[in-house]
């Protein structure tokens, strides 16, 4: 007879775990779907008072651009520096770089198989458009794309404008393991410049 207790034991067990789990999955997946809000809301306050606002009061970060690349139906909101908070919750701006869609090279990074996945399948040509806080908003032709060795950074001197967008990722995009020696860079140009 105590087979069928231990039997109904197990199965109750198995039950709390398997509820746990999903309710874990939920649970990260409405605190990423309220950040999104939080991060929508902070840049239209950003957007009419000119000014930082960040999504939430103990956050490392705030959205300073809005980048856009239609081709790819890919929105997303730029977030101040590449903490791994920023980069949890979308592509982060380099704080060494040019500001969004001002004068320089500005360098947006994103994970791989989050963020930027999209990059896999971006060709020359496309545009990115990059919105600033500012008002400010500049459309960015995609120039090349190659793959550098992570402490190789000459490319971030290389200036064919004097607006380009460098958006930064790991490669391969289909590695099991995170990070990696290689990463994927995508060089876009203003724009304006080739027309010029």
């Amino acid at each position: 007879m105590k087979q069928p207790i231990t039997n109904k034991f197990v199965a109750v067990g198995l039950m709390v775990i398997a509820c746990w789990q999903i309710g874990g999955g939920v649970y990260i997946y409405a605190k990423a779907q309220l950040a999104q809000y939080l991060i929508a809301s902070a840049w239209n306050h950003a957007e009419t008072e000119k000014r930082k606002v960040k999504p939430w009061a103990w956050a490392d970060m705030w959205p300073v651009a809005k980048l856009v690349v239609a081709e790819h139906d890919v929105e997303q909101y730029v977030l101040a520096g590449t903490s791994g908070e920023s980069l949890a919750f979308g592509p982060g701006h380099v704080f060494a770089s040019a500001a969004p869609a001002e004068v320089g090279n500005t360098i947006i990074a994103a994970h791989r198989d989050t963020h930027f996945s999209f990059l896999q399948h971006i060709q020359k040509g496309e545009i990115i458009s990059i919105s600033s806080a500012s008002g400010i908003r500049r459309d960015y032709v995609v120039h090349d794309m190659h793959v550098v060795d992570k402490n190789d950074v000459a490319w971030l001197y290389e200036h064919g404008s004097d607006y380009q967008l460098s958006l930064v990722t790991c490669y391969p995009f289909n590695a099991i393991q995170p990070g990696g020696n290689l990463r994927f860079v995508v060089r876009a140009i203003s724009q304006a410049d080739i027309s010029a």
